[in-house]
């Protein structure tokens, strides 16, 4: 399952019918980044980058320029080198970008330098992500020094470099028909990943062993790498909110809060389940589980076009506090508690993230600086949790040490909205049930 190349044109024909006259926009690749003396990381493409092209090589760089006579669309990328492909694996090389990604002209990189400047000469304004990376800073303004030392020659460098995230980064934040599709299959690898750590978890293990049956489930239905690190803390390490240690060992009677999701074809999944180590909730583990529980079906049930993105944290906010003082876990009423900020000792993070290429995903939350309404295509996160400190003296010691995250994503939909990772478990018969069943 992939984004066809016909989307990928139209979302570089989105971007451009954007783009002011006379302008011309470049997005660079990726680099490969490396991990310890000649070994590199595995390559992850840039998340614009393969928004608007699909090529996932390293070392290349994406012009746009509409109107230009001879191609809208112009990319530079690394030549052809059979030694080196020997090595390192096939390249496309400009040939291949043309008649592979339905690139318009393509160069190799050794004559970006020359090339560039003749596409750049005569634009009023440059598009990029100004900062996003020291080196191509420097390296567009060698570019722009460049062609103005060719000004007496009648070259005219752009006056103007704007910012093209807001464009690019608002386009990428509404998913159409075909990243719906792979988010829903996201979503349903994830879910099966999960269901699987359920099932073969016993006291003794180690939260990495877990990790493993997790990652191993992703390898196998074609996801090689998770969308991001996993988490996987048993006990107390359930209330480190980015735990990623992933070394202790499960014991009986804690809580283990997994929290791990795939990366399918460059769009991610992301959940989060709490479960029993042994297969069953103490009272008070059940107690805190069940109010999480709450607070996420509500959130979700309030998803729907039209409410505003900061109106699902409020109400997680508020249902939490209600919760936290009917347990007895604080103290006084609701309303002066969230005035006062005292919940954040329980639930310090928000209620959630847009979700797509990227885990915490591009999107602004507020235009023109009010919270912004939910609109169908837009993908997030539901996700509440309780975290009660081994450390915080102002609860009785039966309640320290316990964390709980329940998380979804969700997709908005025209008439109310659609969870995309509703096949793992949550209800606690459900989970202790499921565990009761386990496999090896």
């Amino acid at each position: 399952m992939k984004i066809s190349q016909q989307n990928f044109a139209q979302r570089r024909q989105a971007l451009m019918a954007q783009m002011e006259p006379g302008s011309v926009a470049i997005v660079p690749s990726a680099k490969e980044l490396t991990r310890n003396r000649d070994v590199e990381y595995p390559f992850r493409q840039n998340s614009d980058f393969y928004y608007l092209t699909g090529f996932n090589e390293p070392d290349a760089m994406l012009v746009l320029i509409p109107g230009r006579s001879d191609g809208e669309v112009v990319l530079f990328c690394r030549d052809r080198d059979p030694e080196m492909e020997i090595w390192n694996g096939y390249r496309a090389g400009p040939r291949g970008a043309e008649n592979q990604y339905g690139i318009q002209q393509a160069f190799a990189n050794d004559v970006m330098d020359e090339e560039i400047q003749n596409l750049l000469d005569g634009r009023i304004r440059l598009y990029y992500s100004i900062g996003s990376s020291d080196d191509f800073d420097r390296q567009v303004q060698d570019w722009l020094r460049g062609l103005r030392a060719k000004a007496r020659n009648g070259a005219v460098a752009p006056g103007e470099l704007v910012m093209l995230d807001p464009l690019l980064h608002e386009l990428r934040l509404f998913k159409d028909d075909e990243e719906q599709d792979l988010m829903r299959a996201a979503g349903r690898i994830s879910a099966e990943a999960h269901v699987r750590a359920m099932q073969i978890c016993k006291p003794g293990m180690a939260e990495y062993q877990l990790e493993a049956e997790i990652s191993h489930h992703f390898a196998m239905n074609g996801c090689r790498l998770p969308a991001y690190s996993s988490i996987v803390g048993g006990g107390e390490n359930a209330c480190v909110l980015h735990y990623t240690e992933n070394q202790d060992l499960l014991n009986a009677g804690d809580l283990v809060l997994i929290d791990a999701g795939c990366e399918l074809d460059y769009y991610a999944g992301d959940i989060t389940r709490t479960f029993p180590v042994s297969g069953r909730f103490s009272d008070e583990q059940k107690a805190v589980y069940e109010l999480v529980l709450k607070v996420q079906k509500a959130c979700i049930d309030a998803v729907k076009p039209g409410v505003l993105w900061d109106r699902i944290h409020e109400l997680s906010v508020e249902l939490l506090t209600e919760g936290l003082v009917e347990l007895g876990l604080l103290k006084g009423e609701p309303a002066e508690l969230i005035e006062s900020g005292a919940y954040k000792a329980f639930y310090m993070h928000r209620i959630g993230h847009w979700l797509g290429m990227d885990v915490h995903d591009v999107g602004n939350y507020k235009v023109d600086g009010d919270w912004r309404p939910l609109e169908p295509g837009m993908v997030m996160t539901v996700e509440p949790g309780i975290y009660i400190s081994p450390q915080n003296e102002q609860v009785e010691a039966r309640w320290r040490g316990i964390g709980v995250r329940i998380e979804d994503d969700v997709l908005v939909t025209v008439d109310g909205c659609e969870n995309l990772t509703d096949g793992v478990p949550k209800e606690v018969a459900e989970i202790e049930a499921l565990m009761a069943s386990q496999v090896i």
